[in-house]
């Protein structure tokens, strides 16, 4: 039996943030998943699409006016969200309606064609589901429907063991990690659950979660709840309005126009910690403008894979879930690919560009679908929302609380600073790794600093610092080393949007807006406390912004070393040379790092010795017919005595060494191969896994599975590192891992993806 089937109530320990004691936590399916209380729940703090005020109006839409959620249009100017249904469909919708149909006719035809596959049949939840609704009150709200007439079929080829074990323990998916088999690259697989070599057979239970699973995740199924007549007890999933900034020019308002957040439920150990889980690919929303809302296997395996790598590598980032397939529904980009569903989980999806939406830049030509007015007062509670209950900012008494007087402290300041601050780490630990985002549009950039948004990006193969991942980026806008200025640039966006709230909080001394006061303010004060608000926080912004970074990545950088002492000079003399050398020789950036981590300073005094780990480094070269060996040679040496010199001068400094040479080297050595990945999610590898997950998904889902487990544990000896005998004396799977851990073909080398990636 799979180590992670997850139907019975069993003693864990969760690998959660928030550190807690184990736990005997009962797993229930995904229809009795615990919601959380109203003062957590996104949607019942902000404001909905007024055409569906609550979910049960909502559902009386879906049932005579389904286009509503599905037509592109603007939102209200006071509107934070829409309801809307998960519904894979191809687009253009094919509806057949007579010839001499008038206009009239044609609508009814087409609303008629919409409702026939809306989920409005109510159909019973998983077995153990309705068992766990007797004994919580917190779950069992969430009632599921499906469509009599779309019933598309669905294949489980992912599902991330470290996403579901960190963001949702408490979610039992059945037998569905014995139904993606045993991980393997070669081809030596196996399906389903074994006990001494005999499968054995999943319980009825374990079944029925595990479809449940796929229904809901897949869009087939719809959880919800319109029943009674308090908005605060229902529940329907929703797609997010946000505008943004796109490669520096305003595009208006933009949206989730491919996903639809289904739920939110509460961490077991820690109920302040809600996760939304997200699809991604499900179907058109009011922000899809003329796309067809779907995604493709190709985009969604690279992002489901990347999430949980940028996690293993501590980057911040939004994680994977699950991966379903799609195989009868076409779906039209540069070639026809089929449809997939990306589940993705956060504790908020909000960026932003959601802030942009609320007060957009003014007297600004763009090329878009249009942009609402400006409205204070929905941004005012956007903001109390996500710097409350997101952001969880410390110190500052709420509007709403008890023994808080009237509208409560000012916020405002304290939210910009803080998304500078976790987006300065973020994208340190970008610059450190080597990992480009491609399109860092302000719509694509998290409030709570979370890598988000995974389209074309790439790991760095041979160090370039000017190297552009998109291909659709002409100017080179997103480059490597333009991504922390872009960050800065995200920021001033946000606080352009935010600062009249800011500059309107200082006047009333250091106290919040209250609700409406905003709204009688006219042009010249709004513009009097946008430009207060600008000059109280922008230098301190960009500053916090810089700092923070530098000192992350400088963190990152001394670790990837091994150096436990923080000179003020190892940027200078270590760190950037060394990014130098592999740029002017053409070397491999994560090789690169990964060798040294072999290195030991008595190297320096062996001349054989060292010739030969320099050969082991100039190996990494892309270019090897082109390389100046003899100029290279020099260079590496020349730093590597540099670099020994910095090590033995903090010798002293390694904890728990018993003072012998080597065993401080070995110490060294096992903390750098800690911090430098010996498995990376290179381009080359990404195009092959998709290429057989295409070809045959039977067989390609264990190719996945084990591609995951690598990314998950990249600092892992793959493929017999270190082994220096034959290799065909390696089993076919470790021959494997040692592929999938090489630099790959040439030709993929700075392999450039589209944003349709």
């Amino acid at each position: 039996m799979n180590s992670l089937q997850l139907n019975d109530t069993s003693t864990t320990t969760s690998v959660h943030d928030a550190p807690a004691p184990a736990l005997t936590r009962t797993r229930v399916p995904i229809s009795a998943l615990p919601l959380p209380p109203p003062s957590h729940s996104l949607t019942h703090n902000l404001t909905p699409d007024p055409h569906t005020p609550t979910p049960a109006a909502w559902r009386e839409t879906r049932a005579t006016r389904p286009s509503l959620q599905r037509r592109a249009r603007l939102l209200a100017p006071q509107a934070h969200f829409s309801y809307v249904a998960p519904a894979p469909l191809p687009f253009p919708f094919r509806v057949e309606y007579p010839e001499d149909a008038d206009g009239e006719a044609q609508v009814a035809a087409v609303e008629r064609w919409l409702v026939e596959r809306e989920a409005l049949k109510e159909v019973p939840i998983a077995a153990s589901g309705a068992a766990a609704r007797g004994k919580s009150e917190a779950g069992g709200r969430l009632r599921k429907y499906v469509s009599e007439k779309r019933d598309e079929e669905r294949v489980l080829i992912g599902l991330a063991e470290t996403g579901l074990k960190d963001c949702v323990p408490h979610l039992d998916v059945g037998d569905a990690f014995d139904l993606l088999g045993t991980p393997s690259l070669s081809g030596v697989a196996t399906d389903g659950a074994s006990v001494n070599g005999e499968t054995v057979s999943a319980s009825e239970e374990a079944v029925a979660a595990r479809q449940e699973l796929i229904d809901v995740l897949s869009g087939h199924a719809l959880l919800m709840n319109g029943e009674g007549d308090d908005p605060q007890t229902q529940w329907a999933p929703w797609s997010l309005r946000y505008s943004g900034h796109q490669f520096g020019n305003w595009a208006g308002q933009l949206g989730d126009g491919r996903a639809i957040s289904l739920l939110s439920t509460p961490h077991p150990n820690d109920p302040e910690t809600v996760y939304e889980l997200q699809l991604k690919g499900p179907g058109r929303t009011p922000f899809s403008r003329t796309a067809d809302g779907l995604a493709v296997l190709r985009s969604s395996i690279r992002e489901f894979l990347c999430s949980e790598a940028m996690h293993a590598l501590s980057i911040p980032t939004t994680r994977s879930l699950s991966l379903i397939w799609l195989p009868k529904l076409p779906v039209e980009r540069e070639r026809m690919e089929n449809a997939c569903v990306l589940t993705r989980v956060a504790p908020s999806f909000l960026r932003i560009g959601s802030f942009e939406a609320l007060n957009p830049p003014a007297n600004m030509f763009f090329f878009g679908g249009g942009q609402q007015k400006v409205h204070l007062d929905a941004l005012r509670t956007l903001g109390e929302w996500v710097a409350h209950r997101v952001l969880k900012l410390e110190g500052i008494q709420w509007r709403g609380e008890p023994g808080v007087e009237s509208s409560g402290d000012a916020w405002g300041k304290e939210l910009v600073l803080e998304v500078a601050r976790r987006n300065a780490r973020m994208v340190a630990g970008w610059q450190a790794y080597g990992f480009m985002h491609g399109v860092i549009n302000t719509d694509n950039v998290s409030i709570l600093g979370l890598t988000i948004d995974y389209g074309p990006y790439a790991f760095m193969d041979v160090f370039d610092s000017f190297h552009i991942c998109n291909h659709s980026d002409d100017s080179g806008r997103y480059a490597y080393k333009y991504q922390p200025s872009m960050i800065i640039y995200a920021l001033r966006s946000l606080l352009n949007a935010l600062s009249p709230l800011i500059g309107a909080e200082d006047e009333l001394g250091g106290k919040a807006l209250s609700p409406g006061l905003a709204d009688d303010a006219s042009p010249d004060k709004i513009k009097e406390w946008s430009e207060r608000g600008s000059q109280l926080v922008k230098e301190d912004m960009e500053r916090i912004a810089e700092e923070t970074c530098a000192v992350e990545y400088g963190r990152l950088m001394h670790k990837r070393l091994a150096l436990r002492r923080l000179d003020n000079d190892d940027e200078l003399l270590i760190a950037r040379p060394l990014l130098d050398l592999m740029e002017t020789h053409n070397l491999d950036f994560h090789g690169t790092f990964r060798r040294l981590a072999f290195f030991r300073p008595s190297i320096t005094s062996d001349p054989d010795a060292l010739h030969a780990f320099i050969d082991s480094l100039l190996q990494l070269t892309s270019e090897p017919t082109r390389l100046d060996k003899a100029r290279a040679t020099g260079d590496w040496k020349l730093w590597l005595e540099k670099y020994a010199d910095r090590i033995e001068s903090e010798r002293d400094l390694w904890a728990g060494a018993d003072g012998a040479v080597a065993g401080v080297d070995a110490l060294r050595e096992e903390a750098a191969k800690g911090a430098n990945p010996r498995f990376v999610l290179r381009q080359w590898l990404l195009e092959e896994v998709i290429r057989k997950v295409e070809t045959d998904p039977e067989s390609g889902k264990h190719i996945l599975r084990k591609v995951l487990h690598m990314a998950c544990n990249p600092f892992q000896p793959w493929g017999a590192e270190g082994y220096e005998g034959h290799e065909a004396s390696l089993d076919a799977e470790v021959k494997e891992e040692r592929r999938f851990c090489s630099m790959g073909e040439r030709r993929f080398l700075g392999f450039q993806c589209s944003c349709s990636s």
